[in-house]
């Protein structure tokens, strides 16, 4: 089995009312991309949870899936009417059958942090079988290991553990921050999300690692409960919002570890949370900066 795939470059102004056209004439699927990823004039777009992105790229470019026998040209031509745009150029090429798991599985390989500890998913044998191996596949909560304020994270772990912490994840996605601290010594973790899916996952990944934590919804951690180490590896504003709570988990003299953080945040950041931590000099990676502080007695 086949389908057409067709490229069109447009507007950003008119780009989602284009696609949406596409879907309505009987389109498979839309995506809109930046028509000029991969090159040096690339537009990266960044935006907080529950904000709405004022910015589009100056340029984006339509990817539509029809089946193989569709008029791909009336198609375009009574979107292209629908979105009040003239017709455009476009590509066209033929997508053949794939074994999609396999294909997508490829683009996952284990994942070294450091001499010790790797991500390994399920389907690859790991390149250090002496190691601490997490076996964690990508899926429907944020992180694989693959992001640098992941990395940043267990990075941190991996130098920082030494044994019988008490660790909470606040923001825990796939658990594996949480997973990760348990499997280099910590006695208990705690990962707290708001999305009920991450729970899950968190869940299922920590029963394939063979550890025990307790993951749950904000409404589940305990009021008064304090810990030696807390991750927190989100977003800017949430940091922003959070610190007072966050903070108020950390028992005197332990540890915060704050991630995703543009590297022009983590000076606000930082000196947002040295309200309540002696914090740390910030360490970059690829444009993402990690934070970390020693919580003074109150």
């Amino acid at each position: 089995m086949a389908w057409l795939q067709v490229s069109i470059d447009a507007d950003s102004r008119i780009a989602e009312r284009f696609a949406d056209a596409l879907m309505e004439l009987g389109a498979l699927s839309t995506a809109i991309e930046d028509a000029a990823a991969g090159t040096e004039f690339e537009q990266p777009i960044f935006g907080e949870p529950g904000e709405p992105v004022d910015q589009l790229w100056d340029k984006s470019r339509i990817i539509a899936l029809f089946d193989a026998d569709a008029d791909v040209a009336v198609m375009i031509a009574a979107a292209a009417a629908e979105a009040g745009m003239a017709l455009p150029a476009w590509k066209e090429e033929t997508v053949e059958a794939q074994d999609w798991v396999r294909v997508t599985q490829a683009q996952f390989d284990p994942i070294r942090i450091s001499d010790r500890l790797w991500i390994t998913p399920t389907w690859h044998e790991s390149p250090a079988p002496d190691a601490i191996n997490l076996a964690l596949d990508p899926g429907l909560a944020f992180g694989t290991g693959s992001h640098p304020t992941t990395r940043l994270c267990l990075q941190w772990l991996d130098a920082s553990i030494t044994g019988g912490e008490h660790i909470l994840d606040y923001g825990c996605g796939s658990g594996i921050l949480a997973i990760a601290a348990l499997k280099l010594g910590a006695a208990d973790a705690v990962g707290i999300d708001i999305d009920k899916q991450a729970v899950t996952a968190s869940n299922d990944n920590a029963a394939q690692n063979s550890v025990t934590a307790t993951f749950g919804l904000p409404d589940t951690l305990v009021e008064a409960s304090q810990y030696d180490v807390l991750l927190a590896n989100i977003l800017a504003n949430p940091l922003r919002v959070l610190g007072d709570l966050l903070a108020s988990h950390v028992r005197p003299g332990g540890r915060i570890v704050l991630s995703g953080i543009l590297d022009e945040q983590a000076e606000e950041l930082s000196r947002l949370y040295s309200q309540w931590f002696d914090m740390d000099a910030p360490v970059f990676d690829e444009g993402w900066t990690r934070l970390t502080g020693t919580r003074r007695s109150v």
